[in-house]
C-alpha cells in the first residue's frame, strides 16, 4: 500500500476504533458486548497459540529443571557433607574406642609388673634419624622423661627412649639392627642377648650353649644396672625357631616379638621401676589346654547263654 493521504485517514481511523473498543470493553466488565468477538478469535487462534507453547514450553520446563537440579545439587552436597561428617565421628570414636582398649591394656600391664608409667602417643616415624627403626612420641622433659628409659605397651616392650626434647621423644625399637636388650627365659631362668633384626624375628644369644630351648618357650627382660636402660620382667617374645647346638659356647635361637612395631599408637614410658624384680608375672596366661574327652566303649553281649550256645536237646 502506497502512502497516500487516504491510507493516513484510515490508520487513523482504525486505531480510532480500537481505542473505543478497548474502552467499552473494560466499562462492560463481564458483560462486555465484545466479549463473543473475543471467544471467536480464541476459537481461531488458540490451536495456534497452543503449537507456540508447545515449542516454548521445553525451554521453560528446561530453565526449571535447572533450577531444580541446582537445588537437588545443593542437597546431595549437603548430604554428602552429612555423610562425611558422620563416618569421621565414627572413625573418630573406632579410634577412641581403640586407644581405650590400647590404654586398659598397657595399665593392666603395668600394674602387673608395678611400673610407674607415663602415658604418650606415637606422632611420627623417625625418617630423620635414616633408616632406623624408631618413632617419635608425644611427651618429653616436661613430662619427667630422660633417655635410656624403657619403653612398652600392653603386649610387651617396644623400645628405649634415645633423645628427649622438651614435649617429644624418640624411642628406638626393640627391632632395630641397633637394638640389644638382656633377656631371660621364662621356664629355665637362661640368660642371653636378643637383638633386632627390621621385620624379623629377634636374634638371641644364649649364653649357655647346651641350654634346653623349644619352640613356644618365652622371653622377657632380663633388667639392666639402675633399671636403665631396661626394667625387669617386660615381655619380649616368644621362640620360633632353634639353630641346632653345635658345640658353640652360645646359642642361637629366633624370637617373634609380642609387640607389633608397625602399628603403634599408645605406648607408656618407664618412668619409676619396680620395687622388686616381677619376673614371669607380665606375661599374658597361657591358653588353658583343652581336656581329653573320656571315651565310653560299648561292647555288644551275644543273644543267648553258653549253654543255649552249645545246644540241650
Amino acid at each position: 500500500m502506497r502512502d497516500t493521504r487516504e491510507s493516513r485517514l484510515l490508520l487513523v481511523l482504525l486505531i480510532a476504533i480500537a481505542f473505543a473498543l478497548i474502552t467499552v470493553d473494560i466499562r462492560g466488565g463481564e458483560d462486555s458486548p465484545v466479549d463473543g468477538a473475543r471467544r471467536a478469535a480464541a476459537a481461531v487462534f488458540g490451536p495456534v497459540e497452543n503449537g507456540v507453547s508447545s515449542a516454548v514450553d521445553p525451554i521453560g520446563n528446561a530453565i526449571a529443571a535447572v533450577k531444580d537440579s541446582g537445588e537437588r545439587h545443593n542437597r546431595v552436597s549437603e548430604l554428602e557433607r552429612e555423610n562425611a561428617a558422620l563416618k569421621a565421628k565414627l572413625g573418630s570414636d573406632d579410634r577412641n574406642r581403640s586407644k581405650i582398649r590400647q590404654l586398659d591394656s598397657m595399665l593392666k600391664t603395668a600394674g602387673a609388673g608395678q611400673y610407674g608409667i607415663k602415658g604418650a602417643q606415637v606422632i611420627a616415624i623417625g625418617a630423620a634419624q635414616g633408616f632406623s627403626w624408631t618413632v617419635t612420641i608425644d611427651s618429653g622433659a616436661n613430662d619427667g622423661l630422660k633417655r635410656d628409659m624403657t619403653v612398652l605397651n600392653g603386649d610387651g616392650l617396644v623400645g628405649r627412649v634415645t633423645t628427649v626434647g622438651p614435649d617429644t621423644a624418640t624411642v628406638l625399637l626393640a627391632n632395630d639392627p641397633d637394638f640389644t636388650v638382656g633377656t631371660r627365659m621364662e621356664r629355665t631362668d637362661e640368660l642371653g642377648f636378643a637383638s633386632g633384626q627390621g621385620d624379623r624375628p629377634l636374634r638371641v644369644q644364649l649364653l649357655n650353649g647346651k641350654a634346653n630351648v623349644k619352640k613356644g618357650d618365652r622371653l622377657v627382660t632380663f633388667g639392666s644396672q639402675a633399671d636403665k636402660p631396661f626394667v625387669p620382667g617386660v615381655p619380649v617374645g616368644q621362640v620360633v625357631r632353634v639353630d641346632p647346638s653345635g658345640g658353640d659356647l652360645t646359642r642361637t635361637i629366633y624370637v617373634k616379638p609380642y609387640v607389633g612395631f608397625t602399628k603403634l599408637d599408645v605406648v607408656g614410658v618407664v618412668v619409676q621401676a619396680p620395687r622388686t624384680d616381677p619376673r614371669d608375672e607380665v606375661l599374658p596366661s597361657k591358653p588353658a589346654k583343652p581336656k581329653p574327652t573320656p571315651t565310653v566303649t560299648v561292647t555288644a553281649t551275644p543273644s543267648g547263654s553258653p549253654a543255649d550256645a552249645s545246644g540241650n536237646h
